[in-house]
Parts: C-alpha cells; structure tokens; sequence
C-alpha cells in the first residue's frame, strides 16, 4: 500500500504529539515540517530526522508540495482560521487540531472553504478515542443505562502548560479556557447525548493560576476553574466540572452517565469503565485498554488511534469520522458559556449559533 506523506504545519507541543503518532504509525512518514519559530521547528526536525530543505519558517513550502497525502494543522488557536483557508488551497487531506476556531464566526469560514473541495477535512477531537471513554459511548449506544437522563464530566487537572510565545494565557488567542480545553468535553456530551444543545448556564474564574505572571505588561486572563451546565432538547442535561489546579488527583478525567437502567462510568488514565445496573445491583470494573496503540504520547494513545482512522479514511476514500460541524458545535457550548459567565445569566444556543 501507498506510504501516505504527511506535512504538520506548526510543531509546538502538539504538533510534534502528531509527529510521534505518524512516526509509529505503520504506512505513514513526515516528509515535511513548518512553524515559523526556529527552536519549535528545529525540535521537531531533530525528532522526525528531517534535512534542512524539508523544514520551513512559512507553510507555503508544504502547501504547494503536491507529494503530500495529508496535512496536520496544529498551529496556535488564533491562527486556525487564515492558515487552514490557506492549507486547503493545497490537494491533501487535512487533519486540524482542536479548537476549530475561537469564535462560531471563524468556525463558520473553515466550514465554507471546505465545502468546496474534495480532499478530507478531519476534525482533531481525540478524547473520543481514549480507550475507557470510547467503550463507555459504545455502551451507552447499545442502551446499556437506557436514555441518558445525566451526563456529568469531571476534568481536574494541571495548569495550562508554557507554550510558545505564551500565546495561551490570554482569551483572545484561545477562546477563553472553555472553548480551548473544554471543546473537548462538549463534543463528548453532544456524542453521548441524542438531543441538540438548547441552554447554557456556566459559573468560573480565575482563581489560583497564572495571577503572578505578566506579558508585556498584561496579567493572564483565562480562567482555571467552572461548573458549566447544558440543557439539551430532549431533556437531558449535563454538567462539566473543571479545575486547573487539582493535579493532585488519580484521575484527570471522569464521565458517568446515568439514566433509568443504571449507570456508566470511565476513567482516565486509571483506563477503567465502570458499570452499574440497577435491576441487579450488580457493578462491573473492566479494565479497557487498546492493545493496537503504537505510541501513547500526552493522551493515552487517543491521537494514535485517531490517525489510524485518518490514514483508513484516505486509502479508502472514506468520510470524515469526526466533522468539522461536530468542532463547530463544541466551540459554539464554550462560546455560550463563557457568554454566560460574563453576563451572570443562562445562554441560549441560538444566540451564538
């Protein structure tokens, strides 16, 4: 089978997690790298092993190179709307990472280019592919707990880590923490739940991180902690529970589910599902772990499993697993509810949307 060449276009902490995925990915290579900092290009070209000509400080290089299957963008969040209209002038298929875009707006231009071309637009959201998390959707599918009547996710963890420039620690760059990080939470809720998200009502601050540090005279803004509420159409609801600031926890994340049969759990990194039936009183551990995950990186294996359905989606012409309607979605709850916390009220979808 055809080796498919990938490019990344941008190679900071992330873009280089692609290129340790694509590195044990069998069938696949990096043939080509760009960001326009030096030491970020550098590493990673020291990591692929890559000449100097295949290594560059703009994009246009990689976009143009026809002998590219496939782009991975994974550049900073406020770059993502002008670099993929650009990257999708090229004939590769693209894979760009999580958040789509900072705003509904940007996501809506991407959307708009990508309409009009061929070539696959994948949507970077790998936590659907953290091994406990995929079985609990799986089994949440095949009706284990019934209709789910509550969804509740629990993200406590690190700080947001140094990255270049330190353009993530300022809102305008990001979104705001809720569109940045949590993008990840509401594409879960909105694949766990049959409905369409109605209301937001969210609740957070900044309360501990980022306070003593300052960038050419401006302090931090993004906040390190929320409870974020979403109401959808047909009745369930479900609840995020974020805190920056809990890396003295087993688990950095947590999903139960629940309705009239019972409940779900996962866990990670314990790489636990947890069941419960009611009508038996019965609780079941499974340990879940994917034995096909090559490299694990800083995500348990999710991005590897997820460029596994990349590459199988371009040998076989197949869509998209993960679309950039589903990225537009998730923005748009982080959009809502950072509306919400700074007006003091409930957000209806519809006035993001």
């Amino acid at each position: 089978m055809k080796t498919i060449r990938y490019g990344v276009i941008g190679t900071g902490a992330m873009g280089r997690e692609h290129i340790g995925n694509i590195l044990a990915l069998p069938g696949a290579e990096v043939v080509a790298l760009s960001d326009p900092n030096e030491w970020s290009l550098r590493t990673a070209q020291e990591m692929a092993d890559l000449p100097d000509e295949a290594c560059h400080l703009d994009d246009d290089p990689l976009i143009e190179d026809d002998s590219i299957d496939a782009l991975v963008v994974a550049t900073p969040n406020h770059t993502h709307a002008h670099v993929m209209v650009d990257a999708m002038a090229s004939n590769a298929h693209i894979l760009i990472e999580k958040p789509l875009g900072r705003t509904v707006a940007e996501c809506d231009r991407i959307i708009e280019e990508a309409a009009k071309r061929e070539p696959i637009v994948w949507m970077g959201l790998e936590y659907r592919y953290m091994p406990p998390i995929t079985r609990l959707i799986e089994e949440v599918r095949n009706g284990i707990v019934g209709k789910p009547e509550m969804v509740a996710i629990r993200e406590h963890r690190y700080p947001f880590l140094p990255k270049v420039e330190n353009w993530n620690r300022f809102s305008v760059n990001t979104g705001g923490t809720l569109v940045e990080k949590c993008c990840h939470f509401f594409d879960l809720m909105n694949q766990i739940i049959n409905g369409k998200p109605q209301r937001v009502y969210a609740t957070g601050s900044q309360a501990v991180n980022h306070l003593d540090e300052e960038y050419d005279g401006k302090v931090p803004d993004i906040i390190d902690n929320a409870y974020v509420i979403v109401d959808y159409d047909n009745g369930t609801r479900a609840m995020l529970d974020l805190c920056m600031f809990a890396e003295a926890s087993k688990n950095e994340q947590e999903i139960a589910v629940t309705g009239a049969l019972g409940k779900i759990e996962a866990f990670v990194p314990e790489h636990m599902t947890r069941i419960g039936l009611r009508s038996t009183g019965s609780i079941e551990e499974l340990e879940v772990r994917n034995p096909d995950i090559e490299f694990e990186g800083h995500h348990w294996g999710s991005s590897y499993l997820e460029h596994v359905d990349f590459v199988e989606a371009i040998r076989t012409g197949g869509s998209p697993k993960v679309t950039l309607e589903e990225g537009r979605m998730a923005v748009a709850i982080g959009v809502a509810g950072h509306k919400s916390i700074d007006e003091g009220r409930p957000v209806m979808m519809d006035e993001v949307l």
